[in-house]
This record gives structure tokens, C-alpha cells and sequence, in this order.
């Protein structure tokens, strides 16, 4: 009896400690944005799902540790040969993204739609684009300007951007808190997420809320403009961020 009432006790104890465990990894997994899910098609991780976005007036900011995200400092050449920080962005909204040139996968079609997204400001000086790249050893200035030449990337404010390997790679993972490493099982042999962060114009990452009243907070912007949603899937979110940059714009 004695052994036994000792193992319901022992079992008691794990399943508390486990409890607790999870309870902690959730919550840090939440605060980053990690809750990931295995996708049906490709095996990979991505973003859970959510409902239909509304669309708010009032955009959310990101809030972390009690305080309101802001995007991190960066200092790297573009395809200029031009130094760009983050102040040049100063005063502008900008939509931030993380691309390789020679992605097989999902950067063409995250570029393709930022073109669109750039076309709809084109004449708006308030406005900006910083593409970073995570494939810099290759992706010198000279081949991000032939890689913009080639894809009529044309807008004043958008700047394909390169540098030391280990500062973007940071600068995705623990500033923007997005996907950026190596996989030798990846196309292209980077692993990176396919998404876009809208900047407003004092620095703070910005977002609608979902019918969950949670917010967005980034974009995704690694399905075709046109797709047409079916069951399971996601949808393509360029209407949406298209809407809230105006919205930003407009104030």
C-alpha cells in the first residue's frame, strides 16, 4: 500500500512539474511569436491560422515586456553602395522584409507583392521599403542593383540592403523575431519566414487585430496576390497591409 500510495505521489509531483513547465514555455513562445504549427503541404513551421482580419481605424502596437515594440537600430549598404540606418527612415512608414535574391521559394512572390505595395505610394515621400538580405556573401551591392534594375524596383524609398552576415541574421531572430538560419534541407539552403512588418513613423511595429481581438502582427506575404483561399489555407494578407499603411499615412 505504502509503495503504491508512494508512486501516485511521485506521478503527482511530475505531472505538476510538467504543468508548470508548459505552462512557462507557452507563455514564452507567445511573447516571441512562436507558436508555430507544422504546415500540411511542405512540412514546415509557420504561423498558426487565424480567422478573417478586421479592419480597425485605430492600429495596434506591439506591446512586449509592457512596452511598445519598437523596430531595432541598423546601419547597412544598399544597392547604391549607399549607407542606410534606420533614421532614414525617420518620419516615413515602412514595411520591413527578410529576401535573398537567389530564393527559388517564396521571395520572388514576397517581392513581386511588394512592388504592388510600392506602386500604391509611389508618389508618397512618407513612405519606404528596407529589404534586408540574408544571403549577403553573395548579395553584394553590385547584385542587389541588378536584381532591383531587373524587377523595376524603382520607388526613392526602398533599399535592398547588405552587410555582415551575423548583424542581419540578429537582426532577424532577435529584432524582428523572425526566422533567418541556415537549412541545408531548405531550397536554397536558408530557412526564413515570409513575412512583412509594418513600421509607423516614430518606429513602432504596427498591426491590425484579428477576430480574436489579438493582434496581427506581421503580414504574410509569401502567397500570390491573386490565390484564391480554399480550405486550410491562408490567405495572402496584401489588401490588408495595403489599407493599414494609409491608415498610418492618413494620420
Amino acid at each position: 500500500m505504502k509503495g503504491k500510495r508512494g508512486y501516485i505521489i511521485g506521478l503527482s509531483v511530475i505531472i505538476l512539474l510538467f504543468g508548470l513547465w508548459a505552462v512557462k514555455e507557452f507563455n514564452h513562445r507567445y511573447k516571441y511569436d512562436e507558436l508555430l504549427q507544422p504546415d500540411k503541404i511542405t512540412g514546415r513551421k509557420t504561423a498558426p491560422k487565424q480567422k478573417k482580419i478586421k479592419k480597425t481605424e485605430e492600429l495596434e502596437y506591439i506591446v512586449l515586456d509592457g512596452e511598445k515594440a519598437k523596430a531595432p537600430e541598423f546601419q547597412l549598404v544598399n544597392q547604391h553602395n549607399d549607407t542606410i540606418s534606420q533614421l532614414d527612415y525617420e518620419g516615413k512608414v515602412y514595411v520591413v522584409e527578410f529576401f535573398y535574391t537567389s530564393c527559388p521559394t517564396i521571395c520572388p512572390i514576397m517581392n513581386q507583392n511588394l512592388i504592388e505595395v510600392a506602386e500604391e505610394f509611389k508618389n508618397n515621400d512618407n513612405f519606404g521599403i528596407a529589404s534586408f538580405s540574408i544571403d549577403p556573401k553573395r548579395d553584394t551591392p553590385e547584385t542587389l542593383k541588378e536584381y532591383a534594375d531587373k524587377h523595376k524596383i524603382i520607388h526613392p524609398h526602398w533599399n535592398l540592403l547588405t552587410g555582415e552576415r551575423e548583424k542581419i541574421y540578429n537582426l532577424a531572430l532577435e529584432g524582428f523575431k523572425l526566422i533567418a538560419q541556415d537549412d541545408a534541407q531548405e531550397p536554397g539552403g536558408i530557412m526564413h519566414d515570409g513575412l512583412f512588418v509594418l513600421i509607423d513613423q516614430d518606429g513602432y511595429i504596427r498591426s491590425r487585430k484579428d477576430d480574436f481581438g489579438n493582434p496581427l502582427i506581421y503580414y504574410r506575404g509569401y502567397i500570390e496576390r491573386d490565390a484564391v483561399a480554399e480550405l486550410g489555407q491562408e490567405e495572402p494578407q496584401i489588401n490588408e497591409l495595403i489599407e493599414d499603411i494609409r491608415t498610418l499615412v492618413r494620420n
